[in-house]
């Protein structure tokens, strides 16, 4: 017996000093997959001098030993900022092309390193994350007896009036209320959210009609986008202006709901009339867009048009007096952009055409010299937690359709320059995963971070960001096609598409974290957050993320706690505007 429980000893010793040494080098990867005609990158880090003499990675097929593929390790990088001490190789196998199911894998001194696995093929992610998708919306709809009854006659913010706003989709797995957006009190920080989502699946439905019909997914998609038509039609008021916020006060009680501005910390006003930035904008374009389709949800396309017509012509006059400080900014622009192009597109009328070449100038007037949009009338940098790639995706949009050749210059060239600005910040420092860092105003200073600034005007709101992550990868391939189009691989320049894929991959687990933040996808997942009605995380469903550590007003560092008090929502939570500009990245990528 002594002997056996020496051995017992001595091997579990073994085990535990293993896992721990194994445990310094990880293969940091995208844990769904690559498509064939882009970018493949991976991240290894270890401690130092563990990969010393390390020279090569190979790429095996799980459950062999066959070696398909081999490449480089990159000299050693560090970030003293997010891991002191850490050292991080980048490995690239973008040139491998073969489709199939794939390991990297390295040895050092003498110990092999398996990553997680993930598939290569054409069109990949879209083929393969798409129907979930749109199961994830499907899920998402406010659509269980208590929001119906309660949304059907719901009342307005200090009024005895009720109006009828059922349908939508309830906006994240711990959040059951509704919003066109929030944060209007902030005025830089405004989220697009149902008519961003509404918007996302219709492109992705004109975009790639062929490969969603291979997928038997064409029609989900209409359906879906429809319904999120339908919601915002319901939403228009009398007057001409958008209810903003559905808000649920965390209440079980769905009497509770009410129709509502909102303030910080969950304070609720009558100031619930959309502004362009607010929703406004992407809830005309969504209308206009889908009107072209001549199809009927629970209202036909002429009323989805007319819709889109009133709402404009409401804000055309009243949209200062809904922006909380009376001044529009860098957000209207874009969005108002995004409204008057897709009724330009929808009817030819020259009051359309004349306001989307007004706002497309004015994002051209506020670029500044370094690349990044000035968001005020002064010096404030543009940035944005979720949104950040949509001035660029509006004016790509806006291209589509102007014919006069000095204002197409003029937009390629503000295109042109706001790429240029996204690779510069994002690769002037180290940084191996190539996460997309911006420039933001902190106590009077311009600087450059990884996250948004934790102190900034909302007062309390910062959480991962995902969706800016979707937006900036969807930007660089959107944009990238127009301003530096190259033949094969995704139509644009290998920088560009090695930016857009990092984003993706971080999102899919190629992180420090190895946290997939897709749900019931890869392998390490976030916990499982319950909602009302019977509402929750969703497969398909994209959670928060990163963000910078959590007491860094600044944002700088690095955080990610899937278990804080109460708090870890920052970082778990799913939110629909993730999985809409996950949506038109991956669909960038799949577009031909």
């Amino acid at each position: 017996m002594k002997q056996l429980s020496f051995w017992l000893s001595f091997f579990l010793t073994f085990i535990i000093f293993s896992n721990h040494t194994r445990a310094n080098i990880i293969i940091h990867v995208n844990q769904v997959g690559f498509d064939s005609r882009g970018a493949k990158t991976a991240v290894i880090s270890a401690d130092p001098g563990e990969l010393e003499g390390v020279k090569a990675f190979e790429l095996i097929a799980p459950g062999t030993t066959k070696k398909e593929f081999s490449g480089a390790v990159s000299a050693a990088m560090k970030i003293e900022e997010w891991f002191p001490g850490k050292v991080y190789y980048r490995i690239d196998f973008s040139s491998f092309k073969k489709p199939g199911r794939y390991k990297v894998q390295i040895t050092a001194k003498g110990i092999t390193y398996v990553s997680d696995e993930f598939q290569i093929g054409d069109k990949a992610l879209a083929k393969l994350l798409i129907p979930s998708i749109i199961h994830y919306y499907n899920k998402q709809r406010a659509d269980k007896p208590e929001e119906l009854i309660a949304d059907k006659a719901i009342t307005l913010f200090g009024s005895d009036k009720t109006v009828d706003l059922r349908g939508g989709w309830d906006d994240a797995s711990g959040d059951i209320s509704k919003y066109f957006s929030h944060l209007a009190y902030a005025n830089f920080m405004s989220q697009q959210q149902i008519p961003l989502c509404t918007w996302s699946m219709e492109n992705a439905a004109e975009s790639i009609p062929k490969l969603l019909t291979e997928l038997n997914v064409l029609d989900s998609m209409k359906r879906e986008a429809l319904y999120g038509a339908d919601y915002i039609v319901r939403s228009l008021s009398e007057e001409g202006y958008f209810y903003m916020t559905i808000f649920s006060y965390f209440n079980p009680d769905p009497k509770a709901r009410r129709v509502v501005g909102l303030n910080a910390n969950s304070v609720t006003t009558d100031k619930y009339q959309c502004a362009y930035r607010e929703g406004g904008g992407m809830g005309i374009a969504a209308l206009a867009r889908i009107s072209r389709w001549k199809m009927n949800g629970d209202f036909t396309s002429e009323q989805y048009l007319a819709a889109a017509k009133k709402a404009f012509a409401h804000l055309q006059v009243n949209n200062l007096k809904y922006c909380d400080d009376g001044k529009e900014n860098v957000l209207d622009d874009y969005c108002a952009l995004m409204g008057a192009t897709e009724l330009w597109m929808a009817t030819g009328e020259n009051e359309y055409r004349d306001e989307a070449r007004k706002r497309a100038k004015n994002l051209g007037k506020r670029l500044s010299p370094a690349g990044y949009f000035i968001a005020n009338d002064a010096n404030r940098p543009f940035w944005h937690a979720s949104d950040a790639g949509l001035p660029i995706v509006a004016l790509c949009r806006y291209l589509k359709i102007e014919n006069d050749p000095a204002l197409i210059t003029a937009s390629l060239n503000t295109v042109k320059k706001a790429l240029d600005y996204n690779l510069k910040v994002t690769g002037e420092v180290s940084n191996p995963f190539g996460y997309a860092r911006q420039s933001f105003l902190f106590k009077g200073n311009v600087k450059s971070g990884f996250f948004i600034p934790h102190e900034n005007e909302s007062g309390w709101w910062w959480q991962g960001e995902n969706a800016r992550l979707g937006s900036l990868a969807t930007a660089a391939l959107v944009g990238g096609k127009l301003v530096y189009p190259a033949k094969g691989g995704l139509g644009t320049t290998d920088s560009l598409a090695a930016f857009a894929a990092r984003q993706v991959s971080w999102i899919l687990g190629g992180n420090p974290y190895e946290a997939c933040f897709m749900y019931k996808f890869g392998r390490n997942n976030m916990p499982y957050m319950k909602s009302m009605y019977g509402h929750g995380s969703e497969r398909g469903g994209i959670s928060n993320g990163v963000t910078g550590k959590d007491d860094n007003a600044d944002g700088s560092g690095i955080d990610y706690k899937p278990r804080d008090n109460g708090n870890e929502w920052r970082w778990t939570e799913q939110w629909i505007p993730h999985a809409a500009w996950f949506l038109q990245a991956i669909t960038a990528m799949a577009e031909e």
